[in-house]
């Protein structure tokens, strides 16, 4: 139990306030899990709330929460809610979504008022799923459950609160959360909160790009990327958030990316749980590696050289994910780097190699020829040639440089299979 959460609950129970633990951290405690953070929900307003902490802030305009800070530790205090009296068209704020529940997005200015303070059971049926609905009271340390969680925990299931049409409908996103909570738990999707997903995915075309960004992290760095990602594809999902990477593995279906992506996951669910930090640039630049390989080859036929049949292939490839999906500069620019990179990796003569190492970028490219390699898309012989480049002393990489030179330049280059007829890709899970 976090002590910082234990102060907070103490606080408010002594100020006369209700004071419980909420949602995944409540969940997490009863499945033997480390939570990874501790959200607590009271009866106090926000602004009574505040006043209780000097170390506390309201954030929020429609959906106002108060942060209490105790260093780098947040813990989040919520006014138990009601239903809100009408649903906004507007879509969840992915600064104010949290790991156990939903709340409303934090619209603009002059939008309809959603702070519709309510009772404990009120505020339970408000929430996503089942699971995520258990409230802790530290008064007598027992467990409460309005909408049948505790059950549902206890057989792997998970479940949407109310009818999960409307559920979906009301915000599209749920359907991610749905999978990526059953992907995170172990757990399977109960049969009607699954039934209508393939039906309503269309919807998540309606989801601001931005947003779709935060989803796409919480989806693939979680350490279990690569089971979301055989369910966002199950669902039909994976092709509103990444269309021209779909449309790839369809086309090919014994190919490359079917392998590529998920090994590229499964390397960023290894790093995830080994504390080993990953970035977005490594992880959108191999989930669009495929579309930008088809482009470039398109080019190449065209008779353009590799240098800049990459760089329209990759402006093509972001400008039409930038649809679906925001990539910030960020990771955009260090994306465009790694793809570019590829090229350069086989030309070692002079002091290239020399200059390719000392590159900022070296190592997320190296690494990213790595993964080609190991799905036979590139040649392992580069692979090695590179491995060992890094492991031995100024003088012997002299020496590779110029055996590299005298050789002519390397092998043969690794031919691109060629590409099979369109077909559907049949799920795994059927």
């Amino acid at each position: 139990m976090s002590e910082n959460a234990l102060k907070v609950l103490h606080r408010l129970k002594d100020a006369g306030y209700a004071s419980l633990l909420v949602g995944g951290c409540v969940r997490d405690l009863m499945l033997g899990r480390e939570p990874k953070d501790f959200d607590v929900v009271t009866d106090a307003r926000p602004e009574q709330i505040r006043k209780l902490f000097h170390n506390a802030r309201i954030i929020g305009r429609r959906f106002r929460l108060v942060h209490v800070r105790f260093g780098w530790d947040i813990i989040e205090v919520a006014t138990f809610r009601a239903i809100p009296r009408d649903i906004s068209e507007e879509p969840l704020s992915t600064e104010e979504e949290t790991e156990g529940e939903d709340v409303e997005h934090d619209s603009p200015a002059g939008a309809l008022d959603h702070n519709v303070f309510g009772s404990q059971e009120e505020d339970a049926v408000r929430r996503d799923f089942t699971v995520n609905a258990l409230y802790y009271d530290i008064h007598d340390f027992s467990v409460i459950d309005y909408v049948g969680g505790v059950p549902d925990l206890k057989a792997g299931i998970l479940r949407v609160i109310g009818d999960p049409e409307t559920r979906y409908r009301e915000d599209p996103v749920r359907m991610l959360r749905a999978v990526r909570f059953a992907a995170k738990l172990g757990f399977k999707l109960e049969e009607k909160t699954a039934a209508p997903i393939c039906d309503l995915a269309p919807l998540l075309a309606s989801v601001p790009p931005a947003r779709m960004f935060e989803e796409v992290l919480k989806l693939f760095h979680g350490g279990y990327a690569l089971e979301t990602y055989e369910l966002l594809r199950h669902y039909g999902l994976f092709q509103y958030l990444f269309p021209l990477t779909e449309k790839s593995l369809e086309h090919e279906e014994g190919g490359f990316p079917v392998t590529l992506v998920p090994r590229a996951l499964a390397n960023t669910d290894a790093r995830v749980n080994e504390d080993k930090p990953v970035t977005p640039a490594f992880l959108f630049a191999a989930l669009l590696w495929e579309p930008v390989r088809e482009q470039m080859g398109e080019h190449i036929m065209r008779g353009m050289n590799g240098h800049d049949a990459m760089f329209r292939a990759a402006e093509h490839v972001l400008r039409e994910q930038l649809r679906h999906v925001t990539i910030p500069k960020r990771f955009s620019v260090p994306m465009r780097e790694i793809w570019s990179m590829q090229g350069r990796l086989e030309r070692r003569a002079g002091q290239q190699a020399f200059r390719l190492l000392e590159s900022k970028r070296f190592r997320a490219a190296y690494d990213f020829l790595l993964l080609r390699a190991e799905t036979g898309e590139a040649d392992q012989a580069l692979a090695d040639w590179w491995t060992r480049f890094q492991s031995v002393g100024e003088n012997e990489r002299g020496v590779m440089v110029a055996e590299f030179a005298t050789s002519g330049g390397g092998g043969k280059r690794r031919r691109r299979r060629r590409r099979k007829p369109s077909s559907s890709q049949a799920s795994r899970h059927e």
